[in-house]
């Protein structure tokens, strides 16, 4: 089966052809040019099936055939993800028009947390507020968690089911999930992406009695605050520059001493949302680094695993360098007691599975 797949970023979109589980073809388009979903379509419109990347789906469990009832309910889920929903929304109805006899299959990021224990998924608030189950911790990067899952498992010659792992997802987006038998269990993303670790332009958790105080006495609006919160914070607003870790890297090695402390607070909260998320396993078996800060900036993985030697990694003389080109592999030192790895971020693969199943329930029927 050909599977053409759509991962719509917050400024680009990543292309990806699928031939019966293998990628054949890739490439990714600056999605400020309003002809990108048009020059996809053009370059590879022979396919069974087009997958979309969502990283909201609300109530979903699995992927789903798109249809304009589903297409509804995403929409209204587009301020719990302004970064992200809008621009999958636009590419899934622009491919529906431009093929209307290939099915379109929606992916959802959510899907993979859709199994929290209550403990895990409910938030300490009012019961008024929380009992029809919508204000709840959803949890997100979950078809970046399933490829990692699938590869620890593949390099450690594990069963995925069997494994017990906290999958840390490192790119311009953040977060770390527990993994026990196949699903999430616990992460640090809730009821948008913006919970959790630090991030290259979201602030990852802060206490809402700071941000009631800021708004009062700024003032500032609602509207304002979540501005501030996903776009001009993290490493972009300590730093001053645009959050692109290269570019955070660079000003400290030059010295700077606002990329320097970020750099910490970076490592810091990363390390901490590692560490709560072993308490949600009963054992370790494995940490997995993912996303394109694993891939490319492998030493920041390294300098995040010096710190964390007291659930068991170590790194040893693990070269800080990136390998070329970069591969799936084992980071920690042959007598870690527990293995840490960078699995580099395939999720097109999964898109490409996820509608491939969906195909064939529908055939089933």
């Amino acid at each position: 089966m050909r599977v053409l797949t759509l991962n719509p970023g917050s400024s680009s979109m990543k292309v990806s052809l699928v031939a019966d589980g293998t990628a054949v073809g890739w490439t990714a388009w600056d999605l400020a040019d309003p002809g990108a979903v048009a020059q996809a379509i053009r370059r590879w419109s022979d396919v069974d099936a087009i997958a979309v990347r969502f990283v909201h789906g609300g109530a979903q469990k699995a992927p789903a055939p798109v249809d304009d009832a589903l297409l509804a309910s995403l929409e209204r889920l587009t301020s719990l993800a302004p970064n992200h929903q809008p621009l999958s929304l636009e590419v899934t109805r622009e491919v529906r028009r431009s093929l209307p006899d290939v099915p379109v299959v929606a992916c959802f990021d959510t899907a993979f947390h859709a199994r929290m224990p209550e403990a895990a998924a409910r938030y300490p608030l009012p019961r008024a507020w929380t009992e029809h189950n919508r204000l709840r911790r959803y949890g997100f990067h979950g078809l970046s968690c399933q490829h990692a899952l699938r590869r620890t498992a593949e390099l450690l010659g594990r069963e995925r089911s069997e494994l017990q792992l906290i999958c840390a997802h490192v790119g311009a987006g953040v977060s770390v999930t527990a993994i026990r038998d196949g699903h999430g269990v616990d992460t640090s993303m809730g009821f948008t992406p913006l919970e959790g670790a630090m991030m290259a332009t979201r602030s990852g958790s802060v206490d809402p009695g700071l941000l009631l105080h800021v708004m009062r006495t700024a003032p500032m609006s609602a509207a304002e605050m979540s501005d501030a919160l996903f776009h001009r914070s993290g490493l972009a607003g300590m730093t001053g520059t645009d959050g692109d870790l290269r570019r955070v890297l660079a000003a400290a090695a030059r010295g700077e001493q606002d990329a320097e402390v970020a750099l910490d607070v970076y490592r810091h909260r990363l390390r901490r949302e590692i560490g709560a998320a072993a308490s949600s396993l009963s054992r370790l078996d494995a940490v997995v680094f993912t996303g394109g800060v694993a891939e490319h900036q492998p030493e920041v993985v390294t300098a995040v695993l010096d710190g964390l030697g007291v659930l068991g990694l170590r790194t040893g003389d693990v070269p800080h360098t990136d390998p070329e080109p970069p591969n799936d592999r084992i980071v920690t030192a042959a007598d870690s007691r527990v293995p840490a790895l960078i699995v580099l971020p395939r999720e097109d693969l999964e898109l490409a599975r996820g509608a491939e199943e969906v195909l064939a329930r529908l055939a089933v029927r």
